[in-house]
């Protein structure tokens, strides 16, 4: 599934591929994970991204792999769209990737009336980059439906998105920069800081909305 095909996701049950990485024929790396948290619920998590801004708060989030935590833009009204977090993070391994996360709509990437029809309780979008460094370099989402014990969250991985810098948008560039253990490496976090996040945020956000 490519960037353009991601309104799959608004197909009822679940896709072929739901969990893991593989290769694109454009030579995209595609990451995917898929998580159920008990007692949380899809308004929990939109919270919960225009919450998280301090170190100590985003460490929480993973104590192993969250190294660092920032944020550039309007904070603490609710509203994170537009925002962009800097994260310091490690994937899987040793390395620290220095990131940055830009908010978008999730309108520009689903088409959110059809949200209602299946399920859909919120989406996360972002794009993210290398921080300090110019432009894009892959494409996220969080796809979000309420279930009876809570909720499940599908997300998706874009590596290898290159705009606003002087990367080429082709096979070899993409393998060079995201090579596969990249994505073995993300998959892994990504499934443990939502497992995690699904433990102390039920609490967290009545302590928030008594």
């Amino acid at each position: 599934m490519k960037p353009e095909e991601a309104n799959q996701l608004l197909q009822p049950g679940y896709l072929p591929f739901e969990a893991g990485y593989q290769r694109l024929d454009n030579g995209i790396l595609l990451v995917a994970a898929r998580s159920s948290l008990l007692n949380v619920k899809g308004y929990m998590i939109d919270w919960w991204f225009s919450y998280v801004h301090t170190t100590e708060q985003y460490k929480q989030w993973h104590p192993q792999d969250h190294v660092f935590s920032d944020w550039i833009g309007e904070r603490g009204t609710g509203r994170y769209i537009g925002g962009t977090h800097i994260a310091y993070e490690r994937l899987g391994g040793e390395t620290v990737h220095r990131l940055k996360i830009n908010f978008l709509p999730p309108s520009e990437l689903l088409d959110t009336g059809r949200f209602a029809a299946a399920g859909v309780s919120t989406a996360i979008h972002a794009r993210l980059g290398e921080a300090g460094a110019p432009g894009w370099t892959a494409k996220m989402v969080h796809f979000v439906r309420d279930t009876p014990y809570g909720c499940e969250m599908r997300s998706r991985f874009w590596l290898g998105c290159f705009a606003e810098n002087n990367l080429l948008n082709d096979y070899e560039t993409r393998v060079r920069i995201y090579p596969d253990e990249t994505g073995k490496g993300l998959q892994q976090h990504c499934h443990e800081e939502m497992s995690i996040l699904g433990q102390f945020l039920p609490e967290l956000y009545r302590a928030h909305h008594p």
